[in-house]
């Protein structure tokens, strides 16, 4: 890694907590600290289950506990049951939770302007844009990606989305059961596996890998939330399916897509893949990619 780059971002890294008052006890001149009232931030009016907020916030349980425990005993929260399932706990916040939740995004505003009103026009144009650069930069290097079982409940959120992205996008629908199959047992090992895509604990993409005979395997269900295209996931995904690929043997790797699909199209022929005759009876597909991802040719 350049030593210079890392120097930078340490710096940077100085500059903000100075800035944002985290280095102070008393966040905003309030009496929480920066991780309290952040937690306040992200329970936010509807409430939030713990296991959500440790997701979000990447805080490990004693942590989460600590900081919920302080704003409980101050009380700004309560915790109990779910409503729809009583093994998970739920935070919400207190009447006197929801004034002082106000009370900070005030003065977080305030904050805001006052670092925005020491500079010209033009700078506050640079830096609100530099800004929005380095947060999705920093939303891109903070996606995990990591194997899941097909019928996980946020794989069956993310594979509901990528069928209804196609239905609205091709130009005659989509119906899962009218393409080749890619069901749960066919993503499962041995047979196959999916990956999933997570920022910040929600499901933004997947991806899978479908083990065919002899050496090769195909693509299936590469998906990313609109929302989050930009940052680079899918590449990320297919990066990550091709070296799981190659672990398990694979030499060969195929996949089938739409003509509407140009992202994904545009994305296949970057990654070296390289289109090939119709090698299936895929009725939605209009191109046919292989990629070749370890040498099979026998040392010389």
């Amino acid at each position: 890694m350049d030593t210079a780059m890392v120097a930078q971002v340490r710096r940077f890294n100085r500059v903000v907590t100075q800035h944002v008052g985290a280095l102070n006890e008393r966040y905003l001149a309030r009496a929480h600290s920066l991780g309290e009232a952040r937690v306040l931030w992200e329970i936010g009016a509807e409430g939030c289950d713990v296991r959500s907020l440790r997701d979000r916030l990447g805080l490990d349980s004693g942590y989460l506990s600590r900081l919920l425990g302080a704003l409980v005993a101050n009380g700004l929260v309560t915790l109990g049951p779910n409503d729809s399932d009583g093994r998970v706990r739920t935070a919400r916040l207190t009447p006197q939770g929801l004034t002082e939740r106000s009370v900070l995004d005030e003065r977080s505003d305030a904050l805001a302007e006052s670092l925005l009103a020491s500079l010209r026009p033009e700078q506050r144009e640079r830096l609100c844009t530099a800004m929005g650069e380095v947060e999705r930069l920093i939303s891109a290097a903070t996606v995990a990606i990591t194997p899941i079982d097909p019928s996980d409940p946020q794989a069956q959120q993310c594979l509901r989305a990528y069928f209804t992205e196609l239905n609205r996008r091709f130009d005659r629908g989509f119906d899962p059961s009218l393409s080749i199959s890619a069901d749960d047992d066919e993503l499962r090992p041995p047979a196959g596996l999916l990956v999933l895509a997570r920022l910040r604990g929600k499901p933004i993409g997947c991806g899978a890998l479908k083990f065919t005979h002899g050496q090769g395997a195909d693509v299936k269900r590469m998906w990313v939330a609109e929302s989050e295209r930009g940052l680079g996931v899918g590449r990320r995904i297919l990066t990550e399916l091709e070296q799981r690929a190659a672990a398990s043997g694979v030499v060969t790797l195929r996949l089938e897509t739409n003509k509407t699909l140009v992202e994904a199209v545009s994305l296949y022929r970057s990654a070296g893949y390289a289109e090939v005759p119709a090698f299936s009876d895929e009725p939605y597909a209009h191109h046919w990619f292989e990629k070749h991802i370890v040498d099979a040719s026998p040392a010389t």
